[in-house]
């Protein structure tokens, strides 16, 4: 079901833009393509959208940019489809953008929620009320069936911090954008980046503090003999950069399909220009809104439950090593019992 609807959501983002490159008046009506990629899009505006008319802005944060960033003008003195500069070209862009907001919205929200439900009293072993048993009850889960589990009993309570944060934080944003005029900030690609990248960071951490720098980079070289360095370095090397990128894909793809998917039920309706449509897009736009509603959840599950996969093989590395090593020091201290029993009969 999820994999039907990244298909049908990618064909229609690529159909979107392709009618959107046509070109459309200065004051035509936005369609349903156009209202969808600008609801979904990441702007310095933020306005309350009205389904199919314009919105109504409540203002603009000023963009901050340093370096050379002269934007991209067309030949008729527009700003063109491509914008502003990238990074490559010398802009370093750090405005405070919709999705910027969300995040930090997600933030206080997540930190607010902790500080009220949370039982900080030392004396009272049990929480009381709803809020602290059901914050308990999502800790230990990822603490016992997340952590401990993937990365070990000694090891898996020394991440269980950064699970935890990536868990509910990755939750209230996707929570965060099925409230309405709000956006979903895990539908950035930077942002699940940027998220899987602090899992990248963990992880290798993770690897180095297990097997030791030495350990780590001979682990690269998958145990071959040296002359086959050169094929097996680069295939490790690639097998560390798809985790992430993994991590990325999976998060922005799900999120955004589902809410390109919902408003296109919706817009149904405006396509066919007939109300008797709402008798059957509305009811399947709302069990595409629940089962929204539980990939939040799912999503938030899958990428913590990988990052504690990703984090365990690391850790794992570090005894594979001590393993070999007391394997070793078993072999010679044989080698040597023999040899003196051998003396002893001589």
């Amino acid at each position: 079901m999820r994999k039907a609807m990244v298909l049908f959501a990618s064909l229609f983002v690529a159909t979107a833009w392709a009618s959107e490159s046509g070109g459309h008046g200065e004051g035509s009506e936005p369609s349903v393509p156009d209202y969808i990629l600008h609801h979904v899009a990441d702007t310095n505006d933020f306005e309350l959208e009205v389904p199919l008319s314009q919105p109504i802005h409540l203002g603009a944060i000023p963009p901050l940019r340093i370096g050379s960033c002269e934007p991209v003008m067309t030949d008729h003195g527009l700003v063109a489809p491509t914008g502003w500069p990238g990074l490559m070209a010398g802009c370093l862009d750090l405005s405070i953008t919709k999705h910027t907001v969300m995040m930090w919205l997600a933030a206080l929200l997540l930190l607010g929620t902790i500080f009220i439900w949370s039982s900080r009293d030392k004396t009272k072993l049990v929480p009381r009320g709803t809020g602290a048993n059901l914050i308990e009850m999502l800790v230990l889960f990822v603490r016992d069936e997340m952590a401990i589990k993937n990365i070990g009993k000694e090891d898996g309570p020394r991440y269980v911090p950064y699970l935890l944060t990536a868990f509910f934080f990755i939750l209230f944003m996707n929570l965060l954008g099925l409230v309405p005029w709000m956006a979903t900030a895990t539908g950035n690609l930077a942002v699940t980046c940027g998220l899987a990248l602090c899992t990248f960071f963990v992880t290798q951490a993770a690897g180095i503090r297990s097997a030791g720098l030495g350990g780590y980079l001979k682990h690269l070289t998958g145990g071959v003999h040296w002359s086959l360095w050169i094929i097996m370095i680069p295939v490790e090397i690639l097998g560390l950069i798809s985790k992430p990128f993994a991590l990325t894909m999976r998060l922005f793809a799900n999120m955004l399909a589902g809410h390109i998917v919902l408003f296109f039920l919706i817009g149904l309706i405006f396509i066919l220009g007939h109300p008797a449509v709402a008798v059957v897009s509305v009811p399947f736009a709302f069990a595409i809104y629940l089962l929204e509603l539980f990939v939040a959840f799912v999503q938030a599950y899958v990428f913590t439950l990988l990052s504690a996969l990703f984090i365990g093989m690391a850790v794992a590395t570090g005894h594979h090593h001590d393993d070999h090593g007391h394997a070793d020091d078993h072999g010679h201290s044989e080698l040597g019992g023999s040899h003196d029993h051998g003396k002893a009969h001589a």
